[in-house]
């Protein structure tokens, strides 16, 4: 057995990771608008969510789990449905609710940490891995990268996993840095703006997601 990993997984781990965060889509307007309301911790927490959820897909792929690729293509619509509802859910709270903006003034540490942010983990994560476009993608794109890079063993899979797990989180830890950064120049009518902006959006990605499924005739 071969126990020296290619030395191409993790670079190419790495800019996959950040290939898959980067875009545009309801999990990433969501942990953009928890940076930009919340600052740099709650950028954070909400990317780990939707790291966890890319990370446990990436592990499935690579370790073959053929199962998983077939539940969700089996149980697709209903998989679909679940997320368009969550995402209309958290689209409609996030345009209803009062923005919260707390910016430390000069000479003030924040107090926040990670702790304080911790419940939008699991509200990313479950974003993340109810969106069976995501998903299967994710599959697609392992596949792809693992032949090109060839990945065969165990422990070709969890280098893997893990390169392109860190890529998307240093994406995160990045994007919410600069956020905090310049989050101070915006007052809570921008913010309100942004956050009913943001709901919109996530409420569009659910509606996208429903209205697949029925003019599909989703089989449940």
């Amino acid at each position: 057995m071969n126990y020296i990993p290619n030395p191409l997984i993790i670079p190419i781990g790495l800019i996959v990771g950040v290939l898959i965060a980067a875009p545009v889509g309801p999990v990433n307007v969501l942990c953009i608008q928890r940076a930009i309301e919340r600052g740099f911790w709650g950028g954070i927490a909400a990317g780990i969510g939707s790291v966890m959820g890319d990370g446990l897909i990436a592990l499935c792929a690579g370790l073959g789990v053929g199962t998983v690729s077939g539940a969700v293509q089996t149980h697709r619509a209903v998989i679909q449905a679940l997320g368009g509802l969550a995402l209309i859910a958290f689209g409609a709270r996030l345009y209803l609710s009062a923005p919260r903006l707390r910016i430390a003034s000069d000479g003030e540490t924040s107090s926040e940490s990670l702790k304080d942010f911790v419940w939008d983990i699991p509200q990313t994560f479950f974003l993340t891995i109810t969106n069976p476009g995501a998903v299967l993608g994710l599959f697609a794109v392992f596949g792809g990268v693992s032949t090109f890079v060839e990945v065969h063993s165990t422990i070709d899979v969890l280098l893997m996993v893990a390169a392109i797990v860190s890529g998307s989180m240093l994406w995160w830890v990045t994007l919410s840095n600069i956020i905090g950064r310049y989050r101070h120049q915006i007052d809570l009518r921008t913010l309100t703006l942004v956050n009913r902006i943001a709901g919109l959006l996530l409420a569009g990605f659910g509606a996208v997601l429903i209205a697949e499924v029925i003019w599909k005739g989703g089989n449940f």
